[in-house]
């Protein structure tokens, strides 16, 4: 007898309300399910946003619609502060259902961060992004946001299609203070959480990993700055004693060597711009962003809201369908990597 797959259910939530959000969710909602038979998607969102979708009968047990009412009505393309919270809490709403198991993984569609900051008071109340604060709602103090895509075959010369992953040791900071942000330890931490993520959710039994320096030409042995002699050299050293296939620094304007891509699972950068410049530019804005270090598993677009096509049926569904591609096979590497470690008796 031929085993069915278990039946996955992923959540969206649909993010910015007058931007491509909850339209870009329901179209690639309906493509997943046309393709995956074993899932189930919740839409988080207001009912209103997703009344002119044609759901086909076909999916009305597999796609629905859990409604969250909005703060104030939305007029597309203009940002409205009274429904900020109204954003914050969809989003709250579908981390809680992954953490008690409702939900097997979540899916973002983008937020616009300036709305959300309207009208705090402090830079210590400022949202800075998904990945920042589904940590808080976590309670996770260190989590990593990694970028992923496939490269084609043709591609840079690859024979065959290749997933390229960028994690990152910092995200939304400003330039200026991302040396100050970088310590042994925290860039330590962020290797061993892209190793273990990569072997517990994306199935890689042995990870390689390559990590950036800061500087031009990673330092130019101190010449050029310290930060690699003094805490990114001592830091990749530290994680090969722990057994992790890492190598670096090398300088991010050469990391990324397209004959690296049948060989590494991974690349590390030290900051936003240096990581992901060079990704979107080869992704075809195909990307996904996933959340490493979680208890959950949360992947999102690479794109943002959008606010000047919203509702002129001109935003492209393919990086959510992409999205929901990826967090359904890390939900199912996740379920079988649970049943391996607690076999049935």
């Amino acid at each position: 007898m031929i085993q069915q797959p278990a039946l996955v259910n992923l959540v969206i939530s649909s993010g910015e309300p007058a931007g491509i959000g909850p339209e870009v969710s329901i179209a690639a909602a309906l493509a997943f399910l046309q393709e995956q038979p074993a899932s189930v998607i919740t839409l988080l969102g207001d009912c209103s946003l997703f009344s002119g979708a044609d759901i086909p009968k076909e999916f009305s047990n597999r796609l629905k619609v859990e409604s969250i009412a909005l703060a104030s009505p939305v007029t597309v393309g203009q940002l409205n502060p009274a429904n900020a919270q109204y954003v914050l809490s969809i989003l709250d709403a579908a981390v809680k259902g992954c953490l008690n198991g409702r939900f097997d993984a979540m899916v973002t569609a983008p937020i616009q961060k300036s709305v959300i900051n309207q009208g705090h008071t402090s830079n210590a109340d400022l949202f800075t992004g998904h990945t920042e604060c589904l940590a808080k709602l976590c309670h996770q103090n260190h989590v990593v946001m990694m970028l992923c895509a496939t490269l084609p075959a043709g591609f840079l010369g690859l024979h065959n299609s290749r997933d390229l992953r960028v994690a990152l040791v910092t995200t939304h900071l400003p330039l200026r203070d991302v040396p100050g942000a970088l310590n042994q330890q925290h860039i330590l931490e962020t290797i061993q959480i892209v190793d273990q993520d990569l072997r517990t959710k994306f199935g890689i039994a042995k990870p390689v990993i390559r990590i950036a320096g800061l500087n031009p030409h990673a330092g130019e042995s101190g010449y050029l700055g310290r930060e690699e002699i003094d805490v990114i050299i001592p830091a990749i050293e530290a994680a090969k004693h722990l057994g992790i296939q890492v190598s670096g620094p090398y300088p991010g304007d050469t990391m990324f060597d397209a004959k690296a891509l049948d060989s590494v699972d991974a690349f590390i950068a030290m900051y936003h711009d240096q990581g992901l410049a060079p990704f979107k530019f080869v992704s075809f804005g195909g990307g996904v962003n996933v959340t490493l270090g979680l208890p959950i598993i949360r992947t999102s677009v690479d794109h943002g809201t959008a606010l000047d096509i919203a509702g002129k049926d001109l935003a492209d569904p393919s990086s959510m369908l992409e999205a929901l591609r990826l967090a359904y096979q890390l939900a199912v590497n996740s379920k079988n990597a649970k049943n391996i470690k607690t076999p049935s008796t």
